[in-house]
């Protein structure tokens, strides 16, 4: 247990306890370098104890960095992840760095610090060059830039105490040693690649470009040269238009709203449109314009939302619907609902019958108790949650492939939401009704109903709370019923997710089902056969120039930068198309929350560059094959099975040997010894 002075700053008392407690850290990680392999993990909780408690102190990270490399020669990473730094992911740090274990905490800090070593040119690194260890770091420092400016929060002290100290001390420390102008740089990247994948939770996002402008007025910090496109950012939120350049306040702009004439407001209008569509980010001034237009005209609406001749027809033609739906959704306090209704007017879905009516169905809506506490718990009561789920609901309409799972195992549901977004939006709304209303979801299985207040539990050990509101919502009812539909199917031989994923997602998913994995074994079986029949089904080449029509489940085997096995995943196939370079590409939603990701063996998942449309995950048709292990076709549409030559499908098998099927297939055949089922997806 720590005491509040282990923080307090330095007076020759808090010097004297520091050197106190390296004598005690230099006697463990001796006593750890002179143990035997074998007894190295019961000497190495003294380590991490007394490491964290030198973190503490002011001057204890410097401390650290120096002995770095005696650390990790005395083996404290041995048998770990962070064995071996050229496979560390920079976004993983955040998780780390929040766990409740501090020995978690710490081993992740001290690894921060050993590749601060290996930067600075004190610590050549067998594995890792200087430049490498600086790039990673200026990735974590940006991704965590919470961390430097930013006090624990209450989430944080409940689960972390004064252990959530730590990793501020660490990014303190890393910063003044890095730079800050690397990090800003390194941070604008980061949020523009985020941001180009449009994602429905932004909140992060926003932070991240609110520490950024902190930084550009703290004249303690200087940028330097850098930070020179933060401007759009920054001002993308704060201020988009001339009449709130300089950030005046809310009700300052109202007023100024209230004297303007026509051309000031088509100025206001244009500006705001062009902020939103340029970066996915709404001012909380837009709201402001919007609602005031509501009583001006409904040509400069249009153009505030930065609407296609195909929107300004919808907004027209459902006129009376958009007006109320902006005065129920679209508050400063939940502004990104004026881009989810922009998108969901360009798309055109209200002139499909049932939609609208829906849509003034949830205008209505009574949330049940539950509902709203779990609203106001995830989002706070700035507005009511009525209001919030219908930027949620917009927002998703709008953005039916920015949906992400969230920390949560719930790839299953947030795939189907974003397949319902995209393909049958009434029956979205009609889940979103069922679950915010009754506080239950019927699904029917096989002709049986499912209750998901019957259902004895879903995948998610707790509830999430990490996801935009209609997940928030809905995801708890639907991975009830995934998981009831798994237990339904427990008995039957082969994979359950040839049962479960036409039913659970819809009628368009394809009642053929091929899988390249033994259930019983892990083992992979019939591979030549099951990449023919994939390329028959979903190249245009070789069915007969076939788009797909509906999009379709899918299964991958995930692998990390270092191509070796994570997991199953669900994914969804939503086009096959050539892409600009006449590369033939397969479009897919990731409910992963960044689809940006590296899987190994030079197969990196694209979000931008490639032809793909906002949220599309896009990858080599050849590449996308070596990953996936399950895909569902119409067994009345077949393509041409023997058209594949053997070269392509080597180069496919090539990709797979390498990753995820290395101990799947020996040297002799397609059948292998492994150890995975393929019970999740």
């Amino acid at each position: 247990m720590t005491t509040h002075d282990e923080t307090s700053p330095g007076s020759a008392a808090d010097d004297g306890k520091l050197l106190g407690l390296l004598d005690k850290l230099d006697e463990a990680i001796n006593l750890l370098a002179q143990a035997r392999e074998f007894a190295k993990p019961g000497k190495l909780p003294r380590v991490l104890d007394t490491a964290r408690r030198v973190m503490l102190q002011t001057g204890g990270c410097a401390a650290i960095e120096q002995r770095a490399r005696t650390l990790e020669e005395a083996g404290v990473f041995l048998g770990s992840d962070w064995e071996t730094p050229q496979y560390l992911v920079p976004t993983l740090t955040t998780h780390a760095l929040k766990s409740p274990d501090p020995n978690t905490v710490v081993i992740e800090a001290l690894s921060e610090l050993r590749l601060l070593a290996v930067a600075k040119g004190d610590y050549l690194h067998p594995q890792m060059s200087a430049e490498q260890a600086h790039h990673y770091l200026t990735q974590t420092l940006a991704i965590n830039l919470w961390l430097l400016f930013g006090a624990p929060t209450e989430a944080e002290r409940e689960t972390q105490g004064r252990l959530a100290q730590l990793p501020r001390n660490l990014f303190q420390h890393l910063a003044e040693r890095i730079g800050y102008e690397h990090v800003i740089d390194r941070l604008i990247e980061e949020i523009w690649r985020i941001l180009e994948q449009r994602p429905i939770q932004v909140e992060p996002v926003k932070q991240m470009i609110t520490q950024i402008a902190i930084c550009q007025t703290n004249p303690e910090i200087d940028l330097g040269a850098s930070g020179q496109g933060a401007d759009r950012l920054v001002s993308s939120l704060f201020g988009p238009t001339r009449a709130c350049r300089e950030d005046p306040g809310l009700e300052v702009y109202r007023e100024r709203l209230s004297s303007m004439d026509a051309t000031a407001l088509q100025g206001e209008a244009t500006g705001f449109a062009r902020a939103m569509h340029d970066t996915g980010l709404v001012s909380a001034y837009h709201p402001v314009l919007l609602r005031h237009l509501l009583d001006h005209s409904d040509h400069l609406l249009s153009e505030a939302l930065g609407l296609s001749s195909t929107g300004r027809d919808c907004l027209m033609c459902y006129r009376e619907l958009t007006h109320a739906l902006i005065r129920s959704g679209v508050h400063p306090s939940t502004p990104q609902a004026a881009y989810g209704l922009a998108l969901m007017l360009e798309r055109g879905i209200l002139y499909q019958p049932p939609v609208a009516p829906a849509m003034w169905r949830q205008l209505g809506l009574t949330l049940s108790e539950w509902s709203q506490a779990r609203l106001n718990l995830a989002y706070g009561e700035a507005v009511s949650p009525r209001a919030r789920l219908l930027e949620g609901v917009l927002c998703m309409l709008g953005l039916p492939l920015g949906v992400g799972q969230g920390n949560n195992p719930t790839c299953q549901s947030a795939r189907a939401l974003s397949m319902w977004a995209y393909n049958d939006p009434d029956y979205l709304l009609q889940m979103v009704a069922w679950a915010a209303r009754d506080d239950e979801i019927i699904m029917h299985f096989e002709g049986m109903p499912l209750s998901s207040m019957a259902s004895l539990s879903g995948v998610a050990q707790t509830l999430p709370m990490d996801l935009d509101p209609v997940s928030l919502i809905v995801v708890p009812h639907l991975d009830r019923i995934y998981a009831e539909m798994g237990r339904r199917c427990i008995g039957r031989e082969g994979d359950p997710h040839r049962w479960v994923n036409p039913e659970f997602h819809g009628w368009w998913a394809g009642r053929g089902f091929r899988i390249n994995v033994d259930v019983a074994t892990g083992q992979l079986e019939d591979l030549d056969a099951f990449l023919r029949h994939f390329y028959a089904s979903y190249h245009p080449y070789y069915n007969g120039n076939q788009p797909l029509i509906h999009p379709q489940p899918a299964g991958i085997a995930v692998t990390d930068s270092a191509a070796r096995f994570i997991g199953w995943h669900a994914i969804t196939i939503l086009r096959v198309n050539l892409d600009p370079q006449d590369t033939m590409r397969v479009y897919f939603f990731n409910p992963n929350n960044d689809s940006g990701q590296d899987w190994g063996d030079g197969i990196k998942v694209s979000t931008a560059d490639h032809g793909e449309r906002f949220g599309e995950s896009s990858l080599p048709f050849e590449q996308f094959a070596s990953r996936l292990y399950i895909f569902h076709y119409d067994p009345l549409e077949r393509g041409e099975l023997a058209q594949v030559t053997q070269e392509e499908l080597d180069r496919v098998t090539g990709y797979l040997q390498r990753s995820w099927g290395a101990d799947r297939i020996p040297p002799t055949g397609l059948q292998a010894d492994a150890g995975q089922d393929s019970r999740e997806e």
